[in-house]
């Protein structure tokens, strides 16, 4: 039998039931806290990365309109000048020199002006110090612009005898029985003072750290917030390399230097320049450290406050916090609406409530938002190839029977090539409407990528998919699309399980039903297998 002072002892061992609510609101409360934290905490790297990203590329894209506008005015400006001059062939050379100083003086476009003949000789030149009057030119700028008797733009390149970085643009000079003349050309010093350096001399984007750059089409470096990097190549970094195949668009990608960056980059069509707008991916962790620090110190004072009130409320505070707890618990992990939440007669419950129904429905559209980006087809608004993967696996693990048809639309490359690749889009976008409107609800339409369609036709069988698969080929083959063409496709037909039981094996027998509907004439429909 115990004795009284071991009886006592247990007694003193257990926890009141306020010491126990307490410490399983505060757990409850800090198990919240660190969810909202991580699901904030992601939430808000996606936001902020995508936001970067998107910022730099408009950026990048603002950027490069300028350059593109400036080198298109640029280019005006000396052709209708050279038109003046072609003109002015019996004038005096005082006043072909006054001219030069005006066309120099009044834009800011080029460091200086000269005039050259068919031969290279220099004829006047602007400003006078340059001392080049009827020397001859032997750079190969200079000569290849002879040689094109044309429009002219070099790329940069260091001068000689300056040991300046330099851009060179010409125009011919014709007169009235388009005789050549020569050649009007201007300079600039991409170093020195001129209406380039004027807006791009300074580099920086933001205190952030982030940045902008300006390459040439060689994948030299013109403008830098780095001095030092100027004039160096840099055309092994992949996103110099996207922009000397003409791309534009957003990445994260590592510099010349291994530090991952944002990096937003567009080209420049005047003259094949490259703009990119770079962010360090360090400043994002940074912006998130000081997000959680003041969700943190925004949280702080209402739990000391939550304590002292269960302390003596307990029994009233304990359901609210359990309902709260299993919500907020429930954040990223599934997807559940958000229950009526009532007001609370205790002020820091209700506010407690308020902030979880706040950061609940900023978390959901957040990820509702990214969801449907991630699921979409920009081009065509039908699922794309992620999405289409899940559902086929879904389909595949609950056991569920469809049929796959793959549609390619016939010689999309000859469109491509012979009409552009604007044309090429909105054939696809007709095509995307055709398939939409021929399938049924329950159906999913994708575009699987490039020109290549992929529905899926839950509890339908090969011979039903077929006849499906025909009408939509025969409806393609009769429409009407923004060019003077007819569009066909061929198809090919695979059926779960018949034809394979996992999504590699039915796509895959899918694809070969489709190749030998290519091979076998296109503008038809294949099962596979026969």
């Amino acid at each position: 039998m115990p004795t009284p002072h071991r009886a006592e002892t247990k007694s003193r061992m257990k926890l009141s039931l306020t010491l126990l609510l307490m410490a399983l609101v505060t757990m409850v409360f800090l198990l919240t806290t660190t969810i909202l934290l991580i699901g904030s905490y992601q939430s808000k790297k996606k936001s902020l990365i995508e936001t970067t990203l998107n910022l730099n590329y408009a950026n990048a894209e603002r950027m490069s309109k300028t350059v593109d506008s400036l080198f298109r005015s640029m280019h005006s400006s000396l052709l209708f000048s050279a038109d003046q001059i072609a003109n002015m062939e019996a004038s005096r050379p005082e006043d072909i020199d006054a001219y030069l100083d005006l066309m120099r003086h009044s834009s800011n476009y080029f460091n200086s002006i000269i005039l050259f003949n068919e031969n290279g000789s220099v004829l006047n030149n602007s400003p006078k110090t340059l001392g080049m009057m009827g020397k001859r030119i032997q750079s190969p700028q200079v000569l290849e612009a002879l040689r094109l008797k044309n429009s002219y733009l070099s790329s940069p390149y260091t001068s000689s005898t300056t040991g300046r970085m330099i851009l060179f643009m010409s125009e011919p000079l014709y007169n009235k029985d388009r005789h050549y003349l020569g050649q009007l050309a201007g300079t600039v010093y991409l170093r020195d003072y001129n209406i380039l350096n004027m807006i791009f001399g300074n580099n920086n984007i933001d205190e952030s750290g982030s940045y902008y750059y300006i390459v040439s089409a060689e994948g030299h470096v013109l403008f830098h917030p780095d001095a030092e990097r100027i004039n160096k190549d840099i055309s092994s970094n992949e996103v110099v390399q996207r922009l000397k195949r003409g791309e534009s668009g957003k990445m994260q990608a590592l510099n010349t230097k291994g530090v991952s960056m944002l990096a937003g980059y567009s080209a420049v069509p005047a003259n094949n320049w490259g703009v990119v707008v770079v962010s360090p991916v360090h400043v994002i962790q940074e912006q998130l450290l000081a997000h959680l620090r003041k969700i943190l110190a925004y949280t702080v004072i209402p739990f000391v406050i939550l304590l002292l009130s269960v302390f003596v409320l307990a029994h009233r505070l304990a359901k609210p916090f359990v309902v709260l707890a299993d919500l907020v618990n429930r954040i990223g992990k599934e997807n559940v609406e958000l229950p009526e939440l009532k007001p609370h007669w205790n002020r820091e419950v209700d506010l407690l409530t308020k902030a979880v129904v706040m950061a609940w429905s900023d978390i959901q559209k957040q990820t509702d938002q990214l969801t449907q980006d991630a699921m979409t087809d920009l081009l065509t608004g039908l699922t794309n190839r992620r999405a289409l993967d899940i559902s086929i696996n879904q389909w595949i693990a609950a056991r569920v029977p469809f049929s796959v048809i793959v549609l390619d639309v016939d010689k999309f490359k000859f469109v491509n090539d012979t009409y552009g690749h604007l044309a090429g889009d909105e054939v696809l976008k007709s095509v995307a409407e055709i398939l939409t409107a021929s399938i049924r609800p329950g159906d999913i339409c994708a575009r699987y990528g490039g020109e290549e369609f992929v529905l899926l036709l839950p509890r339908t069988k090969p011979d039903h998919a077929f006849t499906v698969a025909e009408r939509i080929r025969k409806t393609l083959e009769k429409s009407e699309v923004p060019l003077p063409i007819k569009v066909t496709s061929s198809q090919g037909i695979a059926h779960y399980p018949t034809h394979g039981r996992t999504r590699e094996e039915l796509l895959g027998h899918a694809d070969e039903a489709l190749y030998s509907a290519k091979h076998t004439g296109r503008n038809r429909t294949v099962i596979a297998g026969e």
